[in-house]
């Protein structure tokens, strides 16, 4: 019902900047939420930031914070994640996901539909 597809990821040296995009399709009225998260190998998944549909409050953990920056663009109805000063735990394959409830929540289960995901790997 709504397919979401990552990109942007890649190599990049540590303290540089990536931008994810993640361009969503299908039923996505139905969704309020959307979030990005990040699994390294060996670790859970974990939460990155999330934005608000409905309006544009965003979230984030607070190893990202001050250096991502979630967005949107509505007429493309695509997120966006705006990665500055990477460092090397940054490296992980990165999620997009939507959820239907109007709550930013960091918790993957509370999320109803995900991307495959898109690799970054930070080098020192």
């Amino acid at each position: 019902q709504v397919q979401l597809v990552e990109a942007g990821g890649g190599l990049v040296q540590a303290g540089g900047s990536l931008r994810l995009s993640c361009a969503a399709s299908g039923r996505t009225f139905s969704t309020n939420v959307r979030g990005w998260f990040r699994q390294a190998p060996g670790k859970e998944r974990e939460f990155v930031a999330a934005i608000s549909w409905s309006d544009i409050s965003t979230r984030y953990a607070d190893s990202v914070k001050g250096r991502f920056i979630i967005s949107r663009d509505d007429a493309k109805n695509t997120v966006y994640l705006q990665m500055n000063s990477v460092k090397p735990e940054d490296t992980a394959d990165y999620y997009c996901a939507a959820r239907i409830i109007a709550t930013m929540s960091p918790r993957p289960y509370d999320y109803d539909y995900w991307g495959q995901g898109t690799q970054v790997t930070v080098s020192s």
